[in-house]
């Protein structure tokens, strides 16, 4: 009894830290405490090994992860200071207008987390001009916020076939399938999240218009310099760098479709190499698209060391604020109200299908990180699913897009980083985010298991 009380407990320390200001990785650190001592877990091995270096330790994320974190953040400090990420969304903003504000920033977060730039290094090189366009159009800013979740949170996390996100790169390991592994699935939660997100974000602006909810700038928002103009860089030299990233992503899987598989020769064994390298291949992809930016860019030739030496440094938070969460999470696979809880789900009298759903679900919001805890689902879940005979593809797109339901509890640390970038807080801004990226993934996620059982 006192394990269980001891998880539940420990789990409100992190959420609770979270909220009242916590650096996330200490309060990783206070909870996991509390789960080892409740758990009569031993303290050393416990905080160096299930929480740091262990399987599912979370440094053992970050060096498995480490290089695709680098390259995206590399791209994305690249975009942001050419300002191609900000010529592009102007471009939007020309041809759809400005009323259609919260559209182009959804699609704008969404072209460039698809792209492969990591979630966090997107909200840094968009929010100047988020905050111009809203500004302008006087939408209030939690829903900028909200756009900024759904565009970058959502189906291009986990929905959509071949993005090369974290979370489809842990699927796609473990099970060894592809990043495009169930793409009808994943088209269909795609388009149920971009849909019912978009009517929400609607429907709120209207409201918000309706009873005077203004635009408010946060303290550390400057007013724009009206005279101001970005380099020059039109639409279609920002554009390419993606088209370079997502290409060489995509072009890979269908030349695999025509190759002779038994070639030796050094094409056809890149193909297979791409094909069969979920983490390095997409890496290397943002490492192209990141010189393609650079040589596009005739502002970026004389600083495209030190500019991409300040990505290299910028994925360093992400990835840590990642690892810790997983950290946590490791701790917790080690206790004997795990042990219990992944029992109970497995052997429950409930469809496999439905049964993965509120597993992938509880873990991922345990931890407060889709990533952290499809990782642990896929180490300690996975096959007992794969046993009762969910297709790998079946599970890959499922259990993908399962974990970024719950994952956005308060105590999760994209919503504390995306807050403290946007100056916003929880209780400004959290309803939105939670039926952004909580209920509605929970409604696509659903829809899926319901169309799987079925066909």
């Amino acid at each position: 009894m006192i394990e269980n009380v001891g998880l539940i407990l420990g789990l409100m320390v992190l959420i609770v830290s979270a909220l009242r200001g916590f650096s996330i990785i200490l309060a990783s650190l206070l909870a996991s405490i509390v789960v080892i001592f409740t758990n009569g877990l031993p303290l050393a091995e416990a905080l160096l090994t299930d929480y740091g270096t262990g399987p599912l330790g979370g440094f053992t994320f970050a060096g498995k992860f480490f290089v695709l974190f680098v390259a995206g953040a590399m791209f994305g400090r690249v975009m942001a200071e050419t300002k191609a990420a900000q010529s592009l969304a102007r471009f939007l903003a020309k041809v759809f207008g400005k009323d259609r504000a919260l559209w182009i920033i959804t699609g704008a977060f969404a072209i460039l987390t698809y792209g492969g730039v990591v979630v966090f290094i997107v909200i840094f090189a968009l929010y100047p001009l988020g905050v111009e366009l809203i500004r302008s159009a006087n939408i209030p800013k939690r829903l900028f916020c909200g756009a900024a979740v759904l565009g970058a949170g959502t189906f291009t996390m986990t929905a959509l076939p071949g993005a090369p996100s974290i979370h489809n790169a842990i699927a796609a390991q473990k099970l060894g399938t592809s990043l495009f592994a169930g793409s009808g699935l994943g088209l269909l939660a795609a388009a149920i999240m971009l849909g019912l997100g978009m009517w929400y974000l609607e429907r709120e602006r209207k409201l918000a218009a309706a009873r005077g909810e203004n635009f408010v700038p946060a303290p550390h928002d400057v007013e724009p310099d009206g005279q101001q103009e970005l380099p020059p860089s039109s639409a279609i030299r920002a554009i390419i760098p993606l088209v370079v990233v997502i290409g060489l992503i995509l072009l890979p899987r269908g030349i695999l479709q025509v190759i002779d598989e038994t070639s030796q020769a050094w094409f056809p064994t890149l193909v297979r190499f791409a094909n069969g390298q979920p983490i390095i291949w997409p890496s290397i992809a943002l490492v192209f698209g990141t010189a393609v930016a650079v040589l596009l860019h005739r502002n970026a030739w004389y600083t495209a060391s030190t500019t991409i030496s300040r990505g290299a440094q910028d994925a360093i938070m992400p990835l840590i604020n990642t690892a810790v969460v997983v950290g946590f999470g490791g701790v917790v696979a080690q206790t004997a109200g795990f042990a219990s809880f992944s029992n109970l789900v497995v052997n429950a009298p409930l469809p496999p299908l439905v049964s993965l759903f509120f597993s992938v679900n509880v873990v991922a919001g345990i931890v407060g990180s889709a990533s952290g805890g499809l990782r642990i689902f896929m180490e300690t879940l996975a096959p007992s699913y794969l046993e009762m005979g969910i297709e790998p593809e079946v599970l890959h797109r499922i259990a993908t897009v399962a974990s970024g339901g719950l994952d956005t509890l308060p105590h999760c640390g994209a919503v504390i980083a995306t807050f403290t970038i946007m100056g916003l807080t929880h209780r400004q801004a959290y309803r939105d985010v939670f039926i952004l990226s909580v209920l509605i993934p929970l409604v696509a996620t659903l829809s899926l298991v319901l169309v799987a059982s079925v066909f």
